[in-house]
């Protein structure tokens, strides 16, 4: 047990007023955000980046969050963010005024959340009760995946990590451990994740850059050419970028953040990223 720990939970008031808020149930775990969290800049910067975000994107519902602890437990948000991001339509009420209603609305949110994202039960880091009952470690992790899936450009910010507390109410009376969690990834390892197939194809293997491109050139032209288009050169025959990465982007096509400028000054590598994630999406759906 480290001494930030000691001092921030062993002093009466803080622990008092600590326990007073959070009620732990006999033989439930909960893992929270240690209140020392609370001064922390990155976190208060993602937490205004989301809420801006959100804003922008329920722009035309007219639809305004200034908290996400207080504005999202409901469901009401979240609905509209889902029919907006994913075209999602929800069997749910767009208002609901009991809890039991609200259990309802998010159990059918949460469910079609983990089928979008197609995580399984245990990769979750959010439940309906834990949305419900306002906990802001559980919504960070919901909007971020949220975000990460459907708007995989959006440039969140790195490295955002908190101390988190486990409490447990045992037989014996609580029981707590502490840990540092993150929040959004580590930009460190994201610029090592970089280093993808293609770094090595154009490192390692140039010799086989030109069948890979042969691929790529067929498979452009098997779909634009429904359009009475035709492409020659993949690397000066893409226009409109800032359209296409948009709506790529928009269709959770993008597995990575992308340069348009990269594109326009002809960056084989970007430009043959953005049609391996094309090449992948639709060659799967034909075979």
């Amino acid at each position: 047990m480290d001494s930030d720990f000691l001092n921030v939970f062993t002093q009466p008031s803080t622990v008092d007023q600590f326990l007073d808020e959070t009620v732990i149930a006999k033989g439930e775990k909960r893992k929270l955000i240690k209140p020392t969290s609370g001064n922390n800049p990155k976190l208060e910067q993602l937490k205004l980046f989301l809420i801006d975000w959100i804003n922008r994107t329920l722009q035309e519902e007219h639809i305004v969050v200034k908290s996400l602890e207080e504005d999202l437990f409901d469901g009401l948000v979240l609905h509209h963010l889902l029919e907006k991001l994913g075209s999602l339509k929800l069997d749910v009420d767009k208002i609901t005024l009991t809890e039991k209603k609200q259990r309802q609305k998010l159990s059918v949110i949460m469910e079609a959340v983990a089928k979008c994202l197609q995580l399984e039960e245990s990769q979750l880091k959010w439940s309906v009760e834990s949305i419900l009952t306002k906990d802001l470690l559980s919504t960070l992790h919901l909007l971020v995946a949220i975000a990460k899936h459907f708007n995989p450009s959006l440039a969140l910010p790195p490295n955002v990590q908190v101390e988190t507390i486990t409490i447990e109410n045992t037989s014996r009376g609580l029981k707590t451990s502490n840990a540092v969690e993150n929040i959004t990834d580590n930009k460190e390892s994201t610029e090592a994740q970089s280093n993808d197939a293609f770094d090595e194809l154009f490192s390692r293997a140039p010799d086989k850059l030109e069948a890979v491109k042969k691929v790529f050139l067929q498979f452009v032209n098997q779909h634009v050419g429904k359009l009475g288009l035709s492409v020659k050169d993949i690397e000066s025959q893409l226009h409109n970028v800032n359209l296409a990465l948009d709506l790529l982007a928009d269709g959770g096509l993008l597995n990575f953040s992308v340069n348009s400028e990269d594109i326009v000054k002809g960056d084989m590598k970007a430009t043959m990223r953005i049609l391996y994630c094309l090449y992948s999406k639709y060659k799967t759906k034909e075979a």
